[in-house]
Parts: C-alpha cells; structure tokens; sequence
C-alpha cells in the first residue's frame, strides 16, 4: 500500500519537473532565437524578410516540441 502511494508520489513529482524544464527550455530556446534573428537584422539589414519567416519556423519547432513534452508529463500525471 504505501509503495503504490510512493510510486503516485513519484509519478508527480517526475511530471511535474519533466513539465517545469520543459518550459524553461523553450523559453531559453525562443530567446536565443529571437536574440540572434535581431543580431543578424541587426548586421544585415535587407534580409529581414527571409530571416523573419525562418525565425517564425523555427520558434514554432521549439513550441511544437514543448508541447509534445508537456502532453508527456501530464499523461505521466493522471494515467
């Protein structure tokens, strides 16, 4: 009885940190990668556009993988 409270137990506490450094990454991630993207706007001015649509791309894979990571941690949580 009490290793089935223990693996419950367990169980939270892994979603819950799985789905806190699931969060932090992605932010990390989203702000490196708007860092750059203004650097490079920065240095080269006419490739905004092109940059613009590739920065979008890649902050949507990050979000993509976020999500999947947090749909993770809450199956973990309640299955």
């Amino acid at each position: 009885m009490i290793s089935m409270f223990l693996a419950e137990a367990l169980a939270t506490l892994g979603a819950t940190i799985g789905g806190g450094l699931a969060v932090i990454g992605a932010g990390l991630g989203i702000g490196r990668i708007g860092g750059q993207a203004m650097d490079a706007m920065a240095r080269q001015p006419e490739i905004q556009g092109k940059l613009q649509s590739s920065m979008i791309v890649a902050a949507a894979l990050v979000e993509g993988a976020t999500f999947f990571t947090l749909i993770i941690s809450l199956l973990a949580l309640f299955v």
